[in-house]
């Protein structure tokens, strides 16, 4: 998968006693294999190339060592079955809003927290003419950690930069088995479809490897592994979605003087 970053950066007046705000911004932009299966469709997996497009803020005001991300992830992918007959159409946006803790030692900065994160998509098989497409909408707490360590190298900046995310409590609309979203929706046939999960229930994992080099003081080319595995099992109902994908981008950093 290809990612795309970008960075800015912006002076909106001179420094002085005003506190001011670093931004690191981003867009990136992969490629990559997605496999699925969801078994309220099809007991059949599914595999196919996907999309994905990621942006990140993250502001940290100075002199504090906690600071703010926000993330959009946007996936879309088509699969197909192993026999090369059915198909499957996936996409979702994910929503990550986290808090980080901040430590520095020389050349490594770690940073530790958690993430809210609110997970909407869909999954729609082309061949299935009974409950043909299935809706997914889940929310969940994730601790949350991130490691940038910069490379002992003079010529120009090098950074390897890992970010791990792991689900731990949260809740998901999931239909039951053998329950049509008729039943759901115009019946109004409700069947245990709003489920608290733990990571018992959803074992999912997301993380990413990164080696960024910086072309200029505000700028910084990205290129990175991007791995989302979800995972569910609730209602006697089996679901996973594993995005792969190879990520290119560019980095922007600025600082905003906050005005009081």
């Amino acid at each position: 998968m290809i990612l795309f970053t970008v960075h800015c950066s912006l002076f909106v007046s001179p420094a002085g006693a005003l506190a001011q705000t670093s931004v690191t911004s981003s867009w990136q932009l992969g490629i990559g294999n997605t496999g699925i299966l969801d078994t309220y469709l099809s007991q059949e997996k599914f595999s196919g190339l996907g999309l994905t497009l990621l942006t990140t803020t993250e502001r940290q005001q100075t002199g504090s060592q906690w600071s703010t991300m926000l993330q959009h992830q946007l996936n879309a992918t088509s699969a197909e079955d192993r026999a090369k007959t059915v198909n499957e159409l996936q996409g979702d946006y994910s929503l990550f809003v986290g808090r980080y803790r901040q430590w520095q030692f020389q050349r490594l900065t770690l940073q530790a927290g958690a993430m809210a994160a609110l997970n909407l998509g869909f999954i729609y098989n082309t061949s299935n003419s009974n409950n043909p497409a299935q809706g997914r909408v889940s929310l969940n707490i994730m601790p949350s950690g991130v490691a940038t360590y910069q490379l002992p190298i003079k010529v120009r900046p090098w950074w390897l930069r890992y970010e791990l995310e792991l689900p731990l409590v949260g809740i998901m609309f999931s239909p039951n088995y053998g329950q049509s979203y008729y039943e759901i929706f115009s019946r109004g046939n409700y069947d245990h479809n709003i489920v608290p999960t733990t990571f018992v229930a959803t074992p999912n994992l997301r993380h990413m490897l990164s080696i960024d080099y910086g072309v200029s003081r505000s700028t910084t080319l990205r290129l990175s592994y991007l791995g989302d595995y979800q995972q569910a099992k609730v209602n006697n109902l089996k679901s996973h979605i594993y995005h792969h994908r190879v990520m290119i981008g560019v980095v922007r950093n600025f600082t905003i003087i906050n005005r009081p």
